[in-house]
């Protein structure tokens, strides 16, 4: 089946526009279907009880220090703290139980008989099993008990601390403080029970869990589970059909003439962009060492083998889980970025045999502020979770607080403009081919995936602390999901394209189409996808069904990337010349990996009965680190072999120590997800479903012996992961002496690749 660059390019708008009218009228519904934040919400006796301005400061209580990367909120978030949803409600129906047993019985609930324990239950699940119609709250005489002990709970906890917990001493810094983001969270447990007006289920379609308060899985849950599966058979069934039947050519390093590295010439911006790579290793360098701090922090909650103690260092005051997590986190998507932007600064030379004026001198500069943004951004973190920052600078310069959004806004406008400006730059860059090819072609798809980055950035700006937190997490998810299963994998195909071209293994007019069918079938499912993340936080239950069908149809473009990497595969092997097989290892890896986290994994955890209950566990910690350094960690660092080999002449080139990082970097990856990770998250499923969710992420949980063992048994896994990184820093610092000098006067005959790209017309 033949099928044109530029009917290719028409679905592809199409695409564009449905994807467009459909969460643009998801956002509409986002604000007017969100869990109401009542003016007051009053006892029995018409007393209030908390205000609305109270469950407001109480989200910035939460977004201010920290706490979604301590514990999670509506599920989302870090999984060593509680759930604080899910708590809070465990919370409210022990102490409503215990106040009707005191009240009825004159003795604590877990004193009483079982059959007098049934009936009290009953009574419990009966009060929380309520409609709202508007206005205020009116809390019963247990409610209103419940809500005040749960405050004293969240003021000795998250005030005073709790070492056992992991919790610094003054993490909340006042007690005020601690009892409004014991209200917020109260808050997000009301609208968890609560029916909708005219509903027959909770704001949050029943989530999480919670026999005792009346929550169970839906029958929508079960239903669009089943349709699903049926949907995954048909839709892996037609991705391998489509792509047999599809023309679309193969990578070949047979009977072609591959440029050595020693063919072409280094350009200055070449040169300038080759700095990217040391800044990038550092970053990845602290976020692995991070990784090896906060897995055993899950053993010792306050303190590292000792070392602090012998040192009289308090770990847990200066660097506690939440800080060092949220850094993390940022510097994973840090690392990975830097070496994106300055892959896609370096390959445009290349390709196009052109180096615009200044270039390099403007490449160096991008560095230099994305430098300034990075230091800025890790230290504003710090200093605003620790209430250093007065007034409103702790959002705008230090820690807004939302996973993997932390940094404060002025610095993601930093990072927005770094991407603008790169895009900049990769348009002088680019230019000789964008002069000559029509809007569809390859140098438009890389800046079209790299300008997607940045559109879909700008939705982190849509919101304040004050914003309820169901819209907050709506637009959250646009910049998290939409990155990942849309613009990220948009530019893994992008990129590998202009390799595979910049290689000579793939002509420029088939590159294209290879790369806009798969960019098609990502931005189809990847961007509509989202809406799994919706189903319970708040949203109507209408994105059950489509977030089911469109995370499903996800996999469609995994199995053409799969496919891809078997096919890149088998071009690297079929001849013994063939003279980048290390990158060759990293993208087939990265393809590979892509299908594991990203599909399998993914597809796993996100049929809505199986999220249900395992929504915040470590299942989804497995899908994340399999997908996030598997297929985008390991593109970024097949970029870097692939730069090095070009920049190092070939007589002085040695592959060993970055082989070696390889397979460290893969081998301690599988054992980490398989040996460790996923088998915690089957145990927390486990609990979850047998008994509640809120235990599923119990300190009680996680300090069972046999999740002990687990979390020892990551520690081969993560120490391969810290020694393949470490190795992979110190072979830089190598090859840094022995980087080829740029050319004094470069033009496209220096280039052999550049020649036949710009010939291909």
């Amino acid at each position: 089946m033949e099928l044109r660059r530029k009917t290719i390019a028409i679905v592809i708008v199409i695409a564009f526009v449905f994807n467009l009218v459909v969460m643009g009228a998801g956002a509409f519904f986002a604000y007017q279907e969100a869990p109401p934040i009542p003016e007051q919400i009053t006892g029995p006796d018409g007393q209030t009880v908390v205000t609305e301005e109270e469950i407001r400061d109480g989200k910035e209580q939460f977004q201010q220090h920290g706490l979604m990367n301590h514990g999670s909120i509506l599920g989302n978030g870090a999984y060593y703290g509680v759930d604080y949803t899910a708590d809070t409600l465990d919370l409210k129906t022990a102490h409503m139980r215990d106040y009707y047993a005191r009240e009825r019985f004159d003795v604590g609930y877990e004193s009483l008989p079982s059959d007098r324990q049934a009936a009290i239950a009953e009574v419990v699940k009966q009060d929380l099993d309520s409609g709202y119609d508007g206005g205020d709250i009116e809390y019963s005489p247990a409610e209103r008990y419940a809500h005040e002990q749960i405050q004293e709970v969240y003021v000795e906890r998250y005030h005073e601390g709790s070492s056992e917990r992991g919790i610094p001493s003054e993490m909340i810094d006042s007690e005020a403080g601690a009892r409004q983001f014991a209200d917020f969270a109260l808050w997000t447990a009301w609208f968890s029970h609560t029916d909708r007006p005219d509903g027959e289920n909770s704001y949050t379609n029943e989530w999480p869990y919670a026999p005792g308060a009346g929550n169970d899985a839906t029958g929508s849950a079960m239903l669009w589970s089943v349709i699903a599966m049926v949907l995954l058979v048909a839709g892996a069934g037609f991705a391998i059909w489509l792509y047999k039947s599809v023309d679309l050519p193969e990578p070949s390093a047979t009977d072609i003439s591959v440029p050595e590295p020693g063919d072409v010439s280094v350009f200055p911006s070449q040169r300038s962009a080759l700095r990217f790579i040391p800044i990038a290793a550092v970053l990845f360098l602290g976020q692995v060492l991070l990784g090896g701090l906060l897995a055993h922090f899950y053993i010792e909650r306050d303190a590292f083998f000792g070392i602090g103690e012998l040192l009289g260092f308090d770990i847990l005051q200066w660097l506690p889980f939440a800080i060092a997590k949220t850094w993390h986190i940022d510097l994973g998507i840090l690392w990975i970025a830097v070496t994106w932007l300055g892959a896609g600064l370096f390959l445009p030379p290349l390709l196009t045999g052109h180096e615009p004026d200044r270039q390099s001198t403007l490449v160096d500069g991008l560095l230099g502020a994305i430098v300034v943004v990075t230091v800025g951004g890790m230290a504003g973190i710090w200093l605003g979770a620790n209430g250093h920052l007065p007034g409103e600078l702790w959002w705008l310069l230090g820690n807004e607080g939302l996973e993997y959004l932390e940094v404060g806004k002025v610095w993601q406008f930093g990072l927005l403009a770094g991407f603008l400006i790169w895009a900049a730059l990769s348009v002088r860059g680019l230019k000789p081919l964008l002069d000559r090819e029509p809007p569809y072609g390859l140098a438009h798809m890389i800046l079209y995936a790299g300008g997607s980055i940045a559109l879909l950035f700008t939705a982190g700006f849509l919101f304040t602390p004050e914003t309820n937190i169901a819209v907050t997490e709506f637009w959250r998810w646009w910049v998290v999901h939409m990155w990942v299963e849309g613009a990220f994998e948009f530019f893994i195909v992008a990129i590998v394209g202009l390799t595979l071209v910049s290689m000579n293994l793939l002509s420029r007019r088939s590159a294209e189409k290879a790369v806009m069918l798969q960019a098609l079938l990502v931005m189809g499912t990847g961007v509509i996808g989202v809406s799994h993340h919706y189903w319970w936080i708040g949203m109507p239950d209408m994105w059950i069904p489509i977030g089911s069908v469109f995370s499903t149809l996800e996999l469609i473009p995994l199995v053409f990337i799969l496919y891809e990497a078997l096919g890149q595969y088998r071009a690297m092997t079929e001849t013994g010349s063939f003279p980048y097989k290390l990158p060759f290892m990293f993208i087939v890896a990265s393809g590979v990996w892509n299908f594991v986290g990203a599909g399998v994994l993914g597809f796993f955890i996100n049929l809505p009965l199986i999220n249900y209950y395992e929504h915040g566990t470590y299942l989804t910690v497995g899908h994340a680190h399999a997908a996030m350094f598997g297929a985008f960690g390991f593109l970024a660092l097949g970029m870097v072999a692939y730069m090095l080999q070009i920049a190092i002449e070939p007589e002085r080139w040695d592959a060993s120590w970055l082989r070696a990082s390889f397979w460290l970097w893969n081998v301690g990856l599988a054992l980490m997800v398989f040996v460790s990770v996923l088998p915690v998250g089957f145990l927390q499923l486990d609990a979850a479903f047998t008994e509640s969710y809120a235990l599923s992420r119990s300190l009680a949980f996680y300090n069972q012996d046999v999740v002990q063992t687990l979390f020892w048994a990551r520690l081969p896994g993560d120490t391969l992961l810290i020694l393949g990184t470490v190795v992979y820093v110190a072979d830089l610092l190598r090859k840094r002496f022995v980087l080829r000098s740029s050319a004094d006067d470069p033009s496209v005959d220096d280039m052999a690749v550049a020649r036949g790209v710009l010939d291909d017309d």
